[in-house]
């Protein structure tokens, strides 16, 4: 049923523009590390089938792997951040906020954008 909902949500934000991610670097760069990743786990699975007979992943592959998460998470809380603070901007209440993000309560998405905005901070100043 999840999956309903974000097959929906997809095929009403492609609508928006032909290509959303061409000209919108932050869009863009989380796409292209999200596929290095799906690659990454790729190489690692065909070397499990094969047996061994194809090049395993190295710990410094696995590294550069584990070194774009914490990006990632940073540009998905931005874009988040910016998602919410558009809805608030067009009059979209809590409420609605929180059935979009499947959250149980207008104060859970309310919260939940606090703590998105604490996190964008302490990494701005470098605390993270």
């Amino acid at each position: 049923m999840a999956s309903d909902a974000q097959n929906t949500a997809r095929s009403r934000l492609s609508a928006l523009a032909e290509d959303p991610t061409a000209s919108w670097a932050p869009a863009r760069r989380l796409e292209q590390d999200a596929a290095l990743l799906g690659r990454l786990l790729m190489t690692a699975a065909n070397h499990q089938q094969s047996g061994g007979h194809t090049p395993d992943l190295t710990a410094d592959d696995l590294g550069a792997g584990l070194s774009l998460f914490e990006d990632m998470r940073a540009t998905l809380d931005r874009l988040e951040t910016q998602i919410v603070i558009e809805a608030r901007r067009r009059s979209m209440d809590w409420r609605q906020i929180a059935q979009h993000q499947r959250l149980n309560s207008s104060q859970a998405a309310s919260q939940r954008y606090q703590r998105l905005m604490t996190r964008l901070e302490e990494i701005r100043q470098g605390v993270r």
